[in-house]
């Protein structure tokens, strides 16, 4: 029987649940609400509960857990610090699953968790690095050399939505001004359309369809948030020189609407050299799910991991 790892991509809305073997195959799906009106511990619980139930899912060989979580996260330690959505503070979500499933667990943070698998098994298989950025509700990212992300030394790595990219600007959530979140994120996009027509609840896919038909107010709009976007990416180039841009969450469905404009934007940015090609996600919504089960799968494979193994092996053996 082939072995596989239970991954789980934790949303405000949903968390997205499957089966992963080595070679990225779906052995297996689910899908849940998050429960968030239910309280910070229904939803721990909830999570803990799911993950059990795929490990022992009948005729699977499940030998660990990966998990992405939104908000700060500590992988190191294995706990979820804070996720304003979810309501929780210092989670420890590792020792949680791991006590109840009896095998190895891994967690990460859901954006950077999605950066992996898009590094690996999506459109920056191959790249040398990448720099990747969802763009929904809120807008964060991650770089990728060779397929490794590197979560920063506080696990805040590519939190892109909140440089600052025009001072003074429209508040942002987490308190400063001018943000790029505040600028070009989705939804921002879309109360700043509501903003200049007086036409609440369209959406920003909407917004992209009438760009594509010519509406004035909103090609106003989405010219801005394009603009925020190409100067936060020229940052991320000068500081970072990633091979490619990747882009996800629920404004890649505008499709060439985005990429088009974006690159020749971000290219009249950079003077005095190249830009990196931008490209739509491979992966979509699987993205965090998948890298989940990276996550786990390198867990697995980790010296470290390989070690305590080794040694638990010594011991059992001892004691015979």
């Amino acid at each position: 029987m082939d072995q596989v790892v239970a991954a789980l991509d934790v949303g405000g809305t949903s968390i997205k649940a499957a089966l992963v073997d080595r070679r990225g195959g779906l052995v297996h799906q689910t899908r849940r609400a998050t429960g968030v009106a239910n309280g910070p511990a229904a939803v721990v619980d909830g999570i803990v509960e799911l993950a059990a139930e795929l490990v022992e899912t009948t005729g699977a060989s499940v030998v660990g857990v990966g998990i992405g979580v939104p908000g700060t996260v500590d992988s190191e330690a294995g706990i979820a610090r804070y996720a304003a959505n979810l309501g929780w503070r210092d989670v420890p979500l590792v020792e949680l699953i791991a006590e109840r499933t009896k095998v190895p667990v891994a967690l990460g943070h859901d954006v950077r968790t999605a950066v992996l698998a898009e590094a690996r098994w999506g459109a920056g298989a191959g790249e040398g690095s990448m720099f990747f950025i969802a763009i929904g509700t809120g807008i964060a990212g991650g770089l990728a050399r060779l397929g490794v992300v590197d979560d920063g030394d506080t696990g805040l790595s590519g939190e892109i939505g909140h440089l600052v990219v025009r001072p003074g600007g429209p508040a942002c959530f987490c308190g400063n001004h001018g943000c790029l979140e505040a600028i070009a994120s989705a939804s921002r996009i879309s109360t700043r359309y509501a903003a200049l027509t007086g036409r609440a609840d369209v959406s920003a896919e909407e917004i992209a369809s009438l760009v594509r038909a010519g509406e004035l107010a909103a090609q106003t709009i989405w010219g801005e948030a394009v603009d925020a976007l190409a100067d936060a990416l020229a940052a991320a180039t000068i500081l970072m020189d990633p091979g490619r841009f990747v882009i996800g969450g629920g404004l890649s469905l505008a499709g060439d609407t985005l990429t088009d404009p974006l690159e020749i934007a971000l290219a009249a940015r950079l003077t005095f050299r190249p830009a990196p090609p931008v490209s739509l996600t491979v992966l979509g919504d699987r993205a965090g799910v998948m890298g989940a089960a990276l996550r786990a799968w390198d867990h697995l494979d980790s010296p470290e991991r390989r070690a305590s193994d080794h040694r638990l092996t010594s011991d059992r053996h001892d004691s015979r």
